[in-house]
C-alpha cells in the first residue's frame, strides 16, 4: 500500500469515527482528532486538507455540543443537539465523498456545512 492509500485510509477512519461518535457519546471523536493531528503534519495534497477539515470539525462540534448542553435547560438545546448530530453527518458525508473522488473538501474554513 502506498503512502497515499494509507493517508486516504486513515482519512476515511477518521470520518467513520466521527460518525461513530454520534452513538458512542464522543469517546470515538476524540480518538479521530488524536489521529488527524498526528496524520496531518506528514500528509500531502489534497489529504492534509482533509486532516484539517476534520479538526476544525471536531473543535467547532465541541463548541456546539457545548452550547447545546448549556440550553438543554430552557428546552431548545434539544433542538441544537439535533441540528449538530445533522450537521456533523453531513460534513462527514461530504468529506467521504470528496476523499472518493481524491479531492479536497470544498471549503475547509466554513463553520457551516
Amino acid at each position: 500500500m502506498s503512502q497515499e492509500q494509507d493517508q486516504q485510509s486513515m482519512v476515511k477512519v477518521v470520518y467513520v469515527l466521527y460518525l461513530v461518535s454520534l452513538v458512542t457519546g464522543g469517546l470515538t471523536a476524540i480518538i479521530g482528532v488524536v489521529l488527524a493531528y498526528v496524520y496531518h503534519g506528514t500528509a500531502e495534497e489534497p489529504m492534509q486538507d482533509h486532516f484539517r477539515f476534520q479538526i476544525r470539525t471536531f473543535w467547532m462540534g465541541l463548541l456546539y455540543a457545548f452550547i447545546a448542553g448549556a440550553t438543554i435547560p430552557v428546552l431548545i438545546g434539544f433542538l441544537f443537539t439535533l441540528l449538530l448530530y445533522i450537521w456533523m453527518i453531513v460534513r462527514c458525508a461530504k468529506g467521504l465523498s470528496t476523499i472518493g473522488r481524491n479531492q479536497p473538501p470544498a471549503d475547509i474554513t466554513t463553520w457551516w456545512i
